[in-house]
């Protein structure tokens, strides 16, 4: 391996910060006095080994001088709120922008958040249906309009010059009134007459013909529509007193009639206005902003309460077995011979109206569905049965059933909408509010695209609209066109996440900044790095600084420069090894990188394939997106599931095969998602093992060599010496999680939490143990001139060495190092590994265990996250162990390099999403992959081994 790079510090001192941003003798954690300047605006990549610096550079010291440096500029009064932020370990940073830090972490489980509130789309949805959005009654479905003064005299204005018009308003007799107290009421305001049914009549001739038969003592009997007469006038659009005049008794007539307006005209049917938002007997809401926010009580649904789910009747609980007919007992709860009496009207009378009972529940169609579940003249249905058993409450076998088939299921007022129901009559172009939120993102890209507008509608949201297309037209780049608005935002994958994050940033067209990105392309397909690569040089082209932790090789490629830690990780790392263009890969510089960058190194594809006989096949897997697939899972070999991004690989493992099988052997109680039934050798595995990227434990305590069961050996290998013996020491003695042997004034921490009023918490060195978690006599306990704080401080490769010749311990860490974790120490937090370091270290554990028994599934999912080629390389080989030692292991991913080593493909597209993804294009070998597959997986596939190959 080559020597680090060195920059003289004469050199830097010369740059200039406009132009760079010039970093001097940086210390933080692993970095060795690295000195690098990065030049402004440009599109650079840091990579290296994992744990070879690169975060440290980038977040640690960066980001981190970013942030320190816009805290101090803030007033004492607002810094009071933040937490302190202390200088990196560095002699100077210049040039540094501000910072913007775009990770991979989910940091939001708020229900309520959504792909479109998090991407401020949805805020901008709102404002654009309260502006422009017109409201049709569901039931004849016109216009719902409010009439005024001004439209309606415009409508007179529009009749031939000269028609002579009569503008009336209802007579409404007020309670506990008679028509003669109204009629007397309106002659003390000044009107002089009425019309009924049409014809003019005088006030005062009514009320004398009631005072001339007061002898008889006989009320006033009119017949027909009473309306008053407001004003008769000719039509002159000419002459501005008339239009006044007309103005003035339109209002007058809106005043009396409480919102109703008639006008009489010559040779035309009567005209009725009124002002209030209604139409076919019908009271609209007029849009604002709020009326479509299912944040707040005005918009939300009242069913659900804005969240769109409800504890309601599961429709997979109350019919488990989609294949089932009714006549076969596909509804669970009729199956009884007490309960059976609510299906026997169905099967009785289910031919008069049509009804098929003998074919599967999954084969009728959507209105059959839906009337076993509402019922007829015929039969109560599903529902009715449910509501029969809420009646019953009071009787405990009734609620025990209730409780039987409850589950979260979608609102029935909104539909999982989440918004009042209303909201849905308010449209732009046929489309309401809804349907775009539950359309994926690059079809709501295609109708704002084509939207065609009035003039004046079009004047009143050009600002709107631009925003709401560049933000949808960001996401479909960033390969998110599968997503819809709707998706709440806790589902989202890191990688997910991260490139919404990026959408937003870009959306927001923020200009002089620093991005700093931390490795944008996990979850991506090859197909969609090319997009992702057009949208950091956007961010580049805007006038950022684009900064991005990465080792996916099509963004390095593209890169202005390439920056590489190492020459190896922890200890062996820290320093800059090649900084340049990739033209200059190819020179006398030599690291991982650019070994294989260049070729002069490459990960081999197997020789030999596997061969399987067993397998475990799923039948009519058909959650979220799958479409009714049937897949086949081949046992003891290496399968990788694969497919661009939201074509539902997740799905199929995680939501069908991880909990149908676990379920089986007791080890999953996690139900699974919707499929007809599992057939094939699924009885043989003994156990099923998922390994994500979730903590291996959220507490400070929890530690790497704690997980792989190492530090049991270690305690006991200390509580074996000679001082332990003779001071009566017990392994539990070196154990920092119970009181004997640890600090008592931390705890075991090392650091004591000081907690701050108005800020954020302090963490100080604790000043008894200096930070080492025991008591001093403890540390005079020495192996080979260490103590166990000082082991706890060791990297795992350190480890290795010491350990050596104690077999106990050294076969126990070993793991860590084969998985490509040996520059992790020993005693490392938990919470303060990645995601892809936390899989490598439950993947080492099973490794330790060296189990031959039994046959476990293991299912893996991204387990290249985070990782250089070089570790890819050695991570297949600790897949390859747990195959070789007798187990089956699948492992959803997306890079090449995996893809090209597998012994099985499973390939899902053709794209993502609900109506693009969920097929199985593809099952078999890569070789024959390459040969027959179709999509974009065998396309990219077939250009990576015809390259190697070469």
């Amino acid at each position: 391996m080559s020597q680090a790079l060195t920059i003289k510090d004469t050199y830097l001192d010369e740059l200039n910060p406009k132009e760079y941003i010039i970093i001097k003798r940086a210390r933080v954690n692993n970095l060795k006095n690295l000195s690098v300047a990065i030049p402004r605006n440009k599109l650079v990549v840091i990579t290296g080994l994992s744990g070879s610096g690169k975060s440290s550079l980038a977040f640690d010291t960066l980001f981190a001088e970013g942030q320190r440096m816009y805290v101090e500029s803030l007033s004492s009064y607002a810094r009071q709120f933040l937490g302190r932020m202390e200088k990196p370990e560095v002699d100077y940073i210049k040039g540094v922008s501000p910072a913007i830090a775009i990770e991979q972490k989910v940091n939001t489980r708020n229900p309520r958040s959504t792909v479109g509130t998090t991407t401020e789309i949805y805020d901008y949805l709102k404002l654009l249906f309260a502006r422009i959005g017109k409201t049709y009654s569901p039931v004849s479905g016109k216009e719902v309009k409010r009439d005024t003064v001004t439209s309606v005299v415009d409508a007179i204005n529009k009749l031939p010059a000269g028609t002579r018009i009569m503008i009336a308003s209802p007579l409404h007799i007020k309670k506990g009134r008679k028509l003669a107290d109204e009629l007397n009421l309106l002659l003390s305001k000044g009107f002089a007459r009425i019309l009924v049914n049409g014809e003019v009549k005088f006030i005062e001739e009514l009320i004398g013909t009631e005072a001339e038969g007061a002898k008889k003592k006989k009320a006033i009997k009119v017949e027909g529509d009473i309306e008053v007469l407001i004003d008769r006038a000719s039509v002159n659009p000419e002459d501005e007193d008339t239009t006044f005049r007309i103005g003035d008794s339109v209002q007058t007539s809106f005043f009396e009639g409480e919102g109703d307006c008639i006008v009489y005209a010559e040779g035309e049917s009567k005209l009725h206005f009124s002002d209030r938002f209604e139409l076919d007997g019908m009271t609209f809401t007029e849009p604002s902003v709020n009326f479509f926010s299912f944040n707040n009580p005005y918009g939300a649904c009242q069913t659900c309460e804005g969240f769109g789910k409800i504890l309601g009747i599961d429709e997979d609980l109350v019919i488990p077995d989609k294949s089932l007919s009714v006549y076969e007992g596909a509804v669970a709860p009729w199956r009884s011979e007490t309960m059976g009496e609510w299906a026997k009207p169905l099967l009785k009378n289910g031919i008069k109206f049509d009804f098929p009972i003998h074919r599967p529940y999954n084969e009728l169609s959507p209105k059959q569905q839906e009337l076993l579940w509402a019922g007829n003249e015929y039969f109560d249905g599903i529902n009715g049965f449910f509501k029969y058993l809420e009646s019953k409450t009071h009787k405990i076998q009734y609620r025990v059933m209730l409780s039987r088939y409850r589950g979260r299921t979608n609102c029935p007022d909104c539909k999982g909408t989440r918004l009042r129901k209303d909201a849905q009559y308010v449209k732009i172009a046929d489309t309401s509010i809804t349907d775009l939120v539950l359309l994926p993102i690059e079809e709501s890209l295609v109708f704002f695209e084509k939207l065609k507008l009035p003039a004046h509608d079009q004047k009143v949201s050009e600002r709107i609209l631009t925003e709401i297309r560049s933000r949808l037209e960001y996401l479909t780049k960033v390969g998110l066109g599968y997503l819809t608005l709707n998706r709440i935002t806790s589902t989202l994958s890191g990688g997910e996440y991260q490139r919404i994050k990026l959408a937003t940033s870009l959306g927001s067209a923020l200009v002089g900044s620093m991005y700093i990105l931390d490795e944008p392309s996990i979850g991506l397909h090859p197909k969609d790095t090319d997009r992702m690569v057009s949208v950091l040089k956007t961010l580049r082209d805007l006038g950022n600084t684009v900064i991005v932790v990465e080792h996916e090789e099509e963004i390095m490629r593209a890169a202005d420069q390439i920056i590489d830690i190492g020459p190896d990780a922890g200890s062996h790392g820290g320093e800059l090894v090649f900084q340049g263009s990739l033209k200059d890969v190819n020179g006398k510089v030599k690291s991982h990188t650019t070994d294989y960058l260049s070729g002069r190194e490459e990960i081999a594809i197997p020789l030999l394939r596997r061969k399987w006989k067993d397998s475990i096949t799923v039948h009519g897997a058909r959650e979220n997106n799958l479409k009714n697939l049937t897949v086949k899972f081949p046992m003891g070999v290496l399968t990788v599931i694969t497919g661009v991004s939201g074509s539902g690989k997740s799905t199929l493992i995680k939501k069908i095969l991880y909990p149908a099988v676990g379920r089986l052997n007791g080890s999953v109680a996690e139900a699974p998602g919707k499929y007809d039934k599992l057939e094939g050798d699924f009885q043989k595995v003994t156990q099923v093992e998922f390994v994500d990227q979730n903590p291996i434990g959220k507490s400070s305590r929890s530690n790497p060599i704690s997980y792989v069961k190492a530090y049991d050996a270690i305690r006991n290998l200390y509580a074996d010496q000679p001082l332990s013996k003779q001071r009566g020491y017990k392994p539990s003695h070196f154990s920092f999680n119970v009181e004997g042997g640890r600090c008592e004034t931390c705890e075991g921490e090392g650091e004591i939490r000081v907690e701050m009023q108005f800020m954020a918490d302090i963490f100080l060195k604790c000043e008894s143990c200096h930070g080492k978690r025991f008591k001093q006599e403890i540390l005079e306990v020495e192996y080979n001139g260490k103590n166990i704080a000082d082991i706890l401080d060791m990297t795992v490769e350190d480890g290795l060495n010491f350990f050596r010749d104690k077999k106990a311990v050294y076969d126990k860490i070993l793991p860590l190092n084969d998985v490509g974790l040996g520059y992790v120490k020993l005693g490392q937090s938990s919470n303060s590994l990645s995601g892809g370091e936390a899989q490598r270290v439950k993947l080492a554990s099973f490794l330790g265990k060296n189990s031959t028994e039994g046959h476990i599934l293991f299912i893996f999912d991204e387990p290249t996250t985070g990782l250089h080629f070089h570790d890819i390389s050695k991570l297949l080989k600790a897949i390859n162990a747990l195959v070789d030692q007798g187990h089956s292991v699948i492992v959803i991913e997306h890079n090449l390099e995996v893809i090209k080593c597998a012994d099985w493909i499973i390939d899902l597209g053709p794209e993502g999403g609900e109506k693009k993804g969920g097929t199985l294009m593809f099952e078999g070998t890569p070789e024959e992959m390459v040969k027959k597959g179709k999509g974009f997986t065998a396309e990219f596939l077939k250009n990576k081994l015809a390259s190697q190959q070469k």
